[in-house]
Protein backbone atom coordinates (compact mmCIF):
# COMPACT_ATOMS: atom_id res chain seq x y z
CA UNK A 1 0.00 0.00 0.00
CA UNK A 2 1.23 3.33 -0.98
CA UNK A 3 -0.06 6.81 -0.02
CA UNK A 4 1.48 10.05 -1.06
CA UNK A 5 0.95 13.35 1.14
CA UNK A 6 3.14 14.62 3.87
CA UNK A 7 3.96 12.24 6.81
CA UNK A 8 4.02 8.59 6.94
CA UNK A 9 2.33 8.32 10.41
CA UNK A 10 2.67 7.31 12.13
CA UNK A 11 3.57 6.68 10.81
CA UNK A 12 -2.68 -1.95 11.52
CA UNK A 13 -7.21 -13.80 18.93
CA UNK A 14 -9.02 -14.05 21.59
CA UNK A 15 -7.59 -14.23 24.78
CA UNK A 16 -8.72 -16.84 27.06
CA UNK A 17 -11.02 -15.21 28.59
CA UNK A 18 -12.52 -12.55 26.62
CA UNK A 19 -14.63 -9.60 27.49
CA UNK A 20 -17.16 -9.65 24.81
CA UNK A 21 -19.66 -7.04 25.03
CA UNK A 22 -22.74 -6.22 22.49
CA UNK A 23 -20.89 -3.68 20.76
CA UNK A 24 -18.16 -2.25 23.17
CA UNK A 25 -14.49 -2.60 23.23
CA UNK A 26 -13.23 -3.90 26.24
CA UNK A 27 -9.94 -3.40 27.43
CA UNK A 28 -7.96 -6.71 27.59
CA UNK A 29 -5.99 -8.19 30.10
CA UNK A 30 -2.89 -8.69 27.75
CA UNK A 31 -3.30 -4.32 27.24
CA UNK A 32 -4.20 -3.72 30.97
CA UNK A 33 -1.30 -0.89 30.85
CA UNK A 34 -4.23 1.17 28.94
CA UNK A 35 -6.23 3.39 30.33
CA UNK A 36 -8.24 3.72 27.89
CA UNK A 37 -9.56 1.34 25.23
CA UNK A 38 -7.73 0.88 21.70
CA UNK A 39 -11.18 1.51 20.05
CA UNK A 40 -13.44 4.94 21.16
CA UNK A 41 -16.60 6.15 20.10
CA UNK A 42 -17.14 9.85 18.88
CA UNK A 43 -19.39 9.91 21.90
CA UNK A 44 -16.04 9.11 24.00
CA UNK A 45 -14.17 11.30 22.41
CA UNK A 46 -16.57 14.16 22.91
CA UNK A 47 -16.86 13.58 26.54
CA UNK A 48 -13.04 13.14 26.50
CA UNK A 49 -11.21 15.80 24.44
CA UNK A 50 -10.31 18.14 27.03
CA UNK A 51 -8.70 15.17 29.19
CA UNK A 52 -5.43 16.46 29.96
CA UNK A 53 -2.64 15.16 28.37
CA UNK A 54 -4.97 13.85 25.21
CA UNK A 55 -3.31 14.96 21.33
CA UNK A 56 -6.08 13.96 18.45
CA UNK A 57 -4.40 13.43 15.67
CA UNK A 58 -6.16 14.32 12.53
CA UNK A 59 -4.45 12.36 9.72
CA UNK A 60 -5.99 13.33 6.21
CA UNK A 61 -4.55 15.31 3.44
CA UNK A 62 -4.31 19.34 4.02
CA UNK A 63 -6.91 19.95 1.96
CA UNK A 64 -9.72 17.70 3.60
CA UNK A 65 -8.48 19.06 7.31
CA UNK A 66 -8.96 22.61 6.04
CA UNK A 67 -12.86 21.87 5.02
CA UNK A 68 -13.07 20.67 8.30
CA UNK A 69 -12.20 18.51 11.65
CA UNK A 70 -12.76 18.03 15.31
CA UNK A 71 -12.14 20.63 17.26
CA UNK A 72 -8.55 20.30 18.86
CA UNK A 73 -7.45 18.33 16.28
CA UNK A 74 -3.89 18.47 14.85
CA UNK A 75 -2.99 17.19 11.30
CA UNK A 76 -0.38 15.23 10.26
CA UNK A 77 -1.09 13.90 7.08
CA UNK A 78 -0.37 9.95 6.40
CA UNK A 79 2.94 9.45 4.87
CA UNK A 80 6.31 10.74 4.70
CA UNK A 81 7.89 11.85 8.25
CA UNK A 82 7.74 8.33 9.63
CA UNK A 83 8.93 6.52 6.13
CA UNK A 84 12.77 6.55 6.04
CA UNK A 85 11.79 5.84 2.10
CA UNK A 86 10.05 9.05 1.47
CA UNK A 87 10.67 11.12 4.71
CA UNK A 88 12.29 14.58 4.54
CA UNK A 89 15.47 12.94 5.02
CA UNK A 90 15.77 10.34 2.97
CA UNK A 91 18.11 10.13 0.77
CA UNK A 92 16.22 7.92 -1.68
CA UNK A 93 14.43 9.11 -5.05
CA UNK A 94 10.75 8.46 -4.78
CA UNK A 95 10.23 5.17 -6.92
CA UNK A 96 13.90 3.40 -6.63
CA UNK A 97 12.94 0.09 -6.77
CA UNK A 98 15.70 -0.21 -3.83
CA UNK A 99 13.23 1.85 -1.83
CA UNK A 100 11.03 -0.37 0.88
CA UNK A 101 8.21 1.68 1.49
CA UNK A 102 5.96 2.14 5.16
CA UNK A 103 9.46 1.30 6.90
CA UNK A 104 9.82 2.24 10.68
CA UNK A 105 12.83 4.90 10.95
CA UNK A 106 15.18 5.50 13.19
CA UNK A 107 14.98 5.87 16.86
CA UNK A 108 16.01 9.16 17.27
CA UNK A 109 13.83 10.18 13.71
CA UNK A 110 11.07 8.79 15.12
CA UNK A 111 11.41 10.70 18.52
CA UNK A 112 11.82 13.94 16.81
CA UNK A 113 8.76 13.55 14.97
CA UNK A 114 7.26 12.12 18.07
CA UNK A 115 7.79 15.65 19.89
CA UNK A 116 6.67 18.11 17.73
CA UNK A 117 3.44 16.66 17.58
CA UNK A 118 3.77 17.32 21.27
CA UNK A 119 3.12 13.45 22.23
CA UNK A 120 4.85 12.35 25.22
CA UNK A 121 4.55 8.61 26.69
CA UNK A 122 2.13 9.45 28.86
CA UNK A 123 -0.29 11.42 26.28
CA UNK A 124 -3.74 9.74 25.60
CA UNK A 125 -3.76 9.63 21.59
CA UNK A 126 -6.74 8.95 19.15
CA UNK A 127 -6.38 8.56 15.31
CA UNK A 128 -8.88 10.11 13.43
CA UNK A 129 -8.78 9.11 9.30
CA UNK A 130 -11.00 8.81 6.63
CA UNK A 131 -11.03 6.85 3.25
CA UNK A 132 -9.36 8.40 0.21
CA UNK A 133 -11.59 8.25 -2.55
CA UNK A 134 -9.10 8.01 -4.78
CA UNK A 135 -8.04 4.55 -2.97
CA UNK A 136 -9.48 1.79 -1.72
CA UNK A 137 -11.27 2.27 1.07
CA UNK A 138 -9.31 0.11 3.56
CA UNK A 139 -6.33 1.92 2.67
CA UNK A 140 -7.07 5.12 4.80
CA UNK A 141 -8.45 2.75 7.61
CA UNK A 142 -5.16 0.65 7.76
CA UNK A 143 -3.36 4.02 7.47
CA UNK A 144 -4.61 5.06 11.36
CA UNK A 145 -3.56 1.40 12.31
CA UNK A 146 0.15 2.33 10.95
CA UNK A 147 -0.21 5.48 12.93
CA UNK A 148 -0.79 3.70 16.06
CA UNK A 149 1.54 0.83 15.86
CA UNK A 150 4.51 2.96 15.03
CA UNK A 151 3.42 4.90 18.40
CA UNK A 152 3.02 1.88 20.10
CA UNK A 153 6.67 0.69 18.84
CA UNK A 154 7.94 3.78 20.12
CA UNK A 155 6.54 3.99 23.74
CA UNK A 156 3.29 5.52 23.91
CA UNK A 157 0.88 3.22 25.19
CA UNK A 158 -2.47 4.94 25.07
CA UNK A 159 -3.16 5.07 21.25
CA UNK A 160 -6.89 4.66 20.00
CA UNK A 161 -8.38 4.85 16.58
CA UNK A 162 -11.77 6.83 16.54
CA UNK A 163 -14.37 4.04 15.32
CA UNK A 164 -15.71 5.36 12.12
CA UNK A 165 -13.11 8.37 11.50
CA UNK A 166 -14.23 11.59 10.73
CA UNK A 167 -17.10 10.60 8.72
CA UNK A 168 -18.82 9.18 11.62
CA UNK A 169 -18.01 12.20 13.55
CA UNK A 170 -20.20 14.08 10.80
CA UNK A 171 -22.76 11.90 10.05
CA UNK A 172 -23.37 12.47 13.96
CA UNK A 173 -23.63 15.96 13.97
CA UNK A 174 -20.38 16.52 15.99
CA UNK A 175 -19.02 19.85 16.25
CA UNK A 176 -16.33 20.80 13.73
CA UNK A 177 -14.26 23.47 12.99
CA UNK A 178 -11.41 25.00 10.18
CA UNK A 179 -9.61 26.54 13.05
CA UNK A 180 -6.11 25.10 12.82
CA UNK A 181 -4.86 23.62 16.00
CA UNK A 182 -1.00 23.64 15.92
CA UNK A 183 1.00 21.09 18.12
CA UNK A 184 2.83 21.92 21.25
CA UNK A 185 6.21 20.92 20.66
CA UNK A 186 7.66 18.35 23.42
CA UNK A 187 11.23 16.68 24.12
CA UNK A 188 10.37 12.88 23.42
CA UNK A 189 12.33 9.91 24.57
CA UNK A 190 10.24 7.04 24.29
CA UNK A 191 11.36 2.78 24.68
CA UNK A 192 11.36 1.57 21.51
CA UNK A 193 9.81 -1.93 21.21
CA UNK A 194 12.25 -3.85 19.24
CA UNK A 195 10.48 -7.25 19.12
CA UNK A 196 7.47 -5.91 17.17
CA UNK A 197 9.02 -5.77 13.62
CA UNK A 198 11.30 -8.49 12.18
CA UNK A 199 13.62 -8.71 8.91
CA UNK A 200 13.10 -10.76 6.39
CA UNK A 201 16.11 -13.02 7.68
CA UNK A 202 13.61 -13.57 10.91
CA UNK A 203 10.91 -14.86 9.03
CA UNK A 204 12.96 -16.73 6.46
CA UNK A 205 14.42 -18.57 9.81
CA UNK A 206 11.20 -19.35 11.68
CA UNK A 207 8.69 -20.21 8.80
CA UNK A 208 8.38 -23.63 9.93
CA UNK A 209 7.87 -23.12 13.66
CA UNK A 210 5.60 -19.86 13.60
CA UNK A 211 1.93 -18.69 12.08
CA UNK A 212 2.57 -16.62 8.95
CA UNK A 213 -0.13 -14.08 8.37
CA UNK A 214 -0.77 -12.74 4.93
CA UNK A 215 -2.98 -9.53 5.15
CA UNK A 216 -3.43 -8.48 1.44
CA UNK A 217 -6.75 -9.31 -0.02
CA UNK A 218 -7.55 -12.61 -1.23
CA UNK A 219 -7.27 -12.64 -4.96
CA UNK A 220 -3.23 -11.08 -4.29
CA UNK A 221 -2.42 -14.15 -1.92
CA UNK A 222 -3.44 -16.31 -4.54
CA UNK A 223 -2.02 -14.65 -7.62
CA UNK A 224 -4.28 -13.47 -9.61
CA UNK A 225 -3.48 -10.02 -8.88
CA UNK A 226 0.19 -8.97 -8.63
CA UNK A 227 0.23 -5.35 -6.87
CA UNK A 228 2.68 -3.10 -9.36
CA UNK A 229 5.64 -2.71 -6.07
CA UNK A 230 6.13 -6.70 -5.76
CA UNK A 231 7.98 -8.54 -8.17
CA UNK A 232 6.34 -12.43 -8.18
CA UNK A 233 2.72 -13.19 -7.75
CA UNK A 234 1.29 -15.04 -5.20
CA UNK A 235 2.94 -15.26 -0.92
CA UNK A 236 5.34 -16.35 1.03
CA UNK A 237 5.49 -20.50 1.07
CA UNK A 238 3.33 -21.55 4.35
CA UNK A 239 1.16 -18.05 5.00
CA UNK A 240 -1.95 -18.32 5.84
CA UNK A 241 -4.60 -16.08 4.25
CA UNK A 242 -6.97 -13.42 7.12
CA UNK A 243 -7.32 -10.03 4.75
CA UNK A 244 -7.35 -6.90 6.27
CA UNK A 245 -10.40 -5.75 4.68
CA UNK A 246 -12.19 -8.27 6.65
CA UNK A 247 -11.55 -6.11 10.08
CA UNK A 248 -14.18 -3.33 8.70
CA UNK A 249 -18.14 -2.81 8.26
CA UNK A 250 -19.29 -0.81 5.93
CA UNK A 251 -22.30 1.51 7.60
CA UNK A 252 -25.47 3.37 5.86
CA UNK A 253 -23.92 6.70 7.38
CA UNK A 254 -20.68 6.09 4.65
CA UNK A 255 -18.32 5.28 7.79
CA UNK A 256 -16.41 2.50 8.20
CA UNK A 257 -16.23 0.83 11.71
CA UNK A 258 -14.75 -2.37 13.54
CA UNK A 259 -16.45 -5.73 13.75
CA UNK A 260 -17.22 -6.73 17.35
CA UNK A 261 -14.20 -8.21 19.33
CA UNK A 262 -16.08 -11.69 19.31
CA UNK A 263 -16.03 -11.66 15.34
CA UNK A 264 -12.75 -10.34 15.05
CA UNK A 265 -11.62 -13.18 17.75
CA UNK A 266 -13.67 -15.72 15.61
CA UNK A 267 -11.99 -14.94 12.54
CA UNK A 268 -8.44 -14.85 13.71
CA UNK A 269 -8.90 -17.99 15.63
CA UNK A 270 -9.79 -19.77 12.80
CA UNK A 271 -7.31 -19.06 10.67
CA UNK A 272 -4.40 -19.29 13.06
CA UNK A 273 -6.07 -22.05 15.14
CA UNK A 274 -4.79 -23.16 18.45
CA UNK A 275 -5.68 -22.51 21.74
CA UNK A 276 -4.28 -19.95 23.10
CA UNK A 277 -3.16 -16.46 23.00
CA UNK A 278 -0.89 -16.69 26.36
CA UNK A 279 2.07 -15.90 24.07
CA UNK A 280 3.57 -19.28 23.16
CA UNK A 281 2.53 -19.02 19.72
CA UNK A 282 4.35 -16.70 17.86
CA UNK A 283 2.84 -15.00 14.96
CA UNK A 284 4.09 -12.98 12.10
CA UNK A 285 2.11 -10.43 9.83
CA UNK A 286 2.89 -8.89 6.59
CA UNK A 287 0.99 -7.53 3.79
CA UNK A 288 2.39 -5.85 0.63
CA UNK A 289 4.58 -2.86 2.11
CA UNK A 290 3.06 -2.97 5.78
CA UNK A 291 -0.48 -1.03 5.97
CA UNK A 292 -2.62 -4.03 6.42
CA UNK A 293 -0.41 -5.71 8.75
CA UNK A 294 -0.16 -2.53 11.01
CA UNK A 295 -3.74 -3.34 11.20
CA UNK A 296 -4.16 -7.02 11.77
CA UNK A 297 -0.86 -6.28 14.99
CA UNK A 298 -3.03 -4.05 16.42
CA UNK A 299 -6.57 -5.80 16.19
CA UNK A 300 -4.37 -8.89 17.63
CA UNK A 301 -2.21 -7.26 20.04
CA UNK A 302 -4.67 -4.55 21.35
CA UNK A 303 -8.26 -5.60 21.04
CA UNK A 304 -8.75 -9.28 21.38
CA UNK A 305 -5.02 -10.12 23.57
CA UNK A 306 -2.52 -12.08 20.87
CA UNK A 307 0.37 -11.24 22.72
CA UNK A 308 3.19 -12.73 20.40
CA UNK A 309 2.82 -11.16 17.16
CA UNK A 310 5.17 -9.49 14.87
CA UNK A 311 5.19 -7.63 11.52
CA UNK A 312 7.29 -8.33 8.46
CA UNK A 313 7.39 -4.42 7.44
CA UNK A 314 9.56 -5.64 4.59
CA UNK A 315 6.28 -7.37 3.57
CA UNK A 316 5.94 -8.92 0.01
CA UNK A 317 8.05 -5.88 -1.37
CA UNK A 318 11.26 -7.43 -0.28
CA UNK A 319 10.11 -10.85 0.10
CA UNK A 320 9.60 -11.33 -3.85
CA UNK A 321 13.29 -9.53 -4.06
CA UNK A 322 14.99 -12.15 -1.98
CA UNK A 323 12.80 -15.59 -1.90
CA UNK A 324 10.56 -17.78 -3.74
CA UNK A 325 6.63 -16.43 -3.72
CA UNK A 326 4.29 -19.31 -4.20
CA UNK A 327 1.00 -18.72 -6.03
CA UNK A 328 -1.65 -21.62 -5.19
Amino acid sequence: MKNKAFFTLLVSFLIASLIWGCSAFTRQEAVSHRTIDPIVSTDWLTANSQLANMVIIDIRNPADYGAGHIPGAINEPFVTAFDPCTGPTSNWIIGSPDCLWLEVPDADDLFATIGKLGITPDSTVVIVTAPNPKEPPFFGLANAARVADTLIYAGVKNVAILDGGYPRWVSQGKPTTKKVSPPNPVAFRGEINQAMFVPAGYVQEHRGNTVIIDARDVEVYFGAVVEPFVEKAGHIPGARSLPAPWIWNWNPDGAYTYKDPQALGTMASAVIGGSGTAGSQEIIVYCGVGGYASSWWFVMTQIIGYQNVKVYDGSAQEWAKKYDMVAK
